[in-house]
Order: C-alpha cells, then sequence, then structure tokens
C-alpha cells in the first residue's frame, strides 16, 4: 500500500491547504481509505499522532511542525469515521480490532515495519491497545489523557467518582438521541467542550471551533464517531461475562504518559501504580491544564513528545 496525493474531486478540506502544516494524502489502509496529513522527511522515523473525540487531524496542528523539524516523518491521520475519512456502517466497524488494524496498515502504508505511535484520548487508547495487541509495530508509545485499559477497569470497580465521571459512555448507548443532542443549536454541546475545559484563553480560537464544527458536521460523521463508544462498550460486557474483564494487559514499549489534571472526565488516579502493567513508563502531570492537553499546553506537551521519541 502506498499514500496517495490523489484526491475526490467533491472533497473540500476542513483545513485549506494553505493552513495546514503538511500534505492533504489519501491512505487506503486495511480495506479503509484514510485521509491523513504528513509532514517532515519522507526517510525520517515514523510517527503516528492519533486523535480523539470529537477531534481530527488537526488536533495535532501545533505539534506537527516541530516533529517534522526534528526529522520525523509525520502522519496524522482522521481515524475511520472522522472528518475526510471513510465512514463504514455498523458499530462493529469500530470495534478496537478494526482500530488496531488501522493502524498497522498506515505503519506497512509508510514502508515502515514500526512506528512511534502518539494518542491522545480516544487515540491514546487505540494507541495503548496497539502496544498490547501489536507490540511488533509500535516502537515508543505516548499518550495524552487516556488511562491504561486495566488502570481504567481498575477504577471503575473501585472508585465511585471516576464511574460517575464515566456518565456519557452510558448515555451514548442510546440510538439517534446523542447525535440530534451534538448537532443540537449549530453544535452547542462541542462548542461548550472545547470553550469551558481550557485555562488557555485561547487555546480553541473561532478558527478552530468552527473547523470543528465542519468535521463533525460531515455527512455519516456523528453516528460514525459515536459508534466508537458504542462499540467499546459492548465489548468490554462481553469480556466481563467472558473472562471478567479486560485482565491484565502488558506494555513493553518505552511510554510517556502525559496527563492534564484538570481533566472532567478522567481522573488523576489513573496515571498511578501503572508499573504493574508497563514496565517503561513516565509519567508527566501538568498542574492546571485540562483534558485537551496538546492545545492547551502546547509548548511543553511538543517539548516532552520530543524529548521521549528522541530518548
Amino acid at each position: 500500500m502506498e499514500p496517495s496525493n490523489e484526491r475526490d474531486d467533491a472533497t473540500d478540506w476542513t483545513v485549506p491547504a494553505a493552513d495546514t502544516p503538511g500534505t492533504h494524502d489519501w491512505v487506503d489502509a486495511d480495506g479503509v481509505r484514510l485521509h491523513t496529513v504528513t509532514a517532515g522527511p519522507e526517510d525520517g522515523p515514523l510517527v503516528l499522532l492519533l486523535h480523539g473525540f470529537p477531534e481530527f487531524w488537526y488536533a495535532w496542528r501545533h505539534q506537527l511542525p516541530d516533529l517534522a523539524a526534528a526529522g520525523y516523518r509525520v502522519v496524522a491521520p482522521d481515524l475511520r469515521g472522522y472528518n475526510c475519512s471513510e465512514k463504514p456502517s455498523g458499530v462493529d466497524s469500530y470495534h478496537l480490532d478494526e482500530l488496531i488494524g488501522d493502524v498497522a496498515a498506515l505503519v506497512a502504508a509508510f514502508d515502515r515495519e514500526r512506528a512511534h505511535v502518539v494518542g491522545h484520548d480516544w487515540g491514546g487508547l487505540i494507541a495503548w491497545q496497539a502496544a498490547i495487541d501489536r507490540p511488533d509495530v509500535v516502537d515508543r508509545l505516548a499518550v495524552l489523557n487516556a488511562p491504561h485499559p486495566s488502570a481504567y477497569e481498575r477504577a471503575l470497580r473501585t472508585s465511585p467518582t471516576q464511574a460517575l465521571r464515566s456518565w456519557y459512555v452510558a448515555v451514548v448507548q442510546l440510538p439517534l438521541v446523542p447525535e440530534a443532542a451534538m448537532r443540537a443549536r449549530d453544535f452547542a454541546l462541542l462548542e461548550r467542550l472545547l470553550r469551558t475545559g481550557p485555562v488557555r484563553p485561547d487555546a480553541f480560537t473561532d478558527t478552530d471551533v468552527a473547523r470543528y464544527k465542519r468535521a463533525l458536521g460531515r455527512p455519516g460523521t456523528l453516528t460514525a464517531v459515536l459508534n466508537y463508544y458504542r462499540s467499546i462498550a459492548r465489548r468490554n460486557a462481553r469480556l466481563t461475562l467472558t473472562r471478567g474483564g479486560v485482565g491484565d494487559l502488558p506494555v513493553d514499549a518505552p511510554t510517556l504518559l502525559v496527563w492534564g489534571e484538570r481533566d472532567d472526565a478522567l481522573s488523576v488516579s489513573l496515571t498511578e501504580g501503572l508499573d504493574r502493567w508497563v514496565s517503561d513508563c513516565r509519567v508527566e502531570r501538568l498542574p492546571g491544564v485540562s483534558h485537551w492537553v496538546q492545545a492547551d499546553a502546547p509548548e511543553r506537551v511538543t517539548h516532552l513528545l520530543l524529548s521521549h521519541l528522541s530518548p
């Protein structure tokens, strides 16, 4: 598989090429056509930047240029279902196994056997699971405000506070209602998420918010991205019934966990006791920084990533 610069005539990028810190490309990955933004030397070490909900590749706008300038071949995809990437139908199309397959396919598409994998939020969950299930393709791992799966399961079972913070996962299981709620009043909920979370007042400009709204408003996107939550809930319920839960999931890749401590949905306690599962883990907690850590503290996050990827 090879990345291609060809594009559909009907495609208009959410972020114009002139404002993009890289090149718009298409990659056929694991049977799904993914839109990517790529930057940096073609022969540089490969870095995959995996965004979360409700983001798209643009979540890495502050980190892309510096990583590319440091000599990395940086690839920031729109995850399947998001923005310009293909949106396969059905909840099962967003099973975690399918998402891990996309990571492996992206690595292969850029003629590599392994990559540094960086993820935030949902992209962080995918990054964790890729390191667990496909350690052959993950060189170094960096995760931003996303808990190790075993640590999250432990917290849900032992911490009523974390269980209450995860209320939205249950709500998303409803059909159609979450889509309608997100779309209401010109994506007012999305704007509130972005505007009220960060501490830095200019973390998301008016232009940024408009671009996030446009990306989430593309046909089929809302159902596709909410199907991530529907699929993981079904998967974890099945694992609980058949195996008692996700279990102890070891990670051998050198790992950096960056955590904005003012995360409304995820407790700082999720950063503790990880040596049980992660043999080489560096934890960096950022006081006063929100869940949107790479937008709220962009220079700090970029510095931490560069120091981890170039030890």
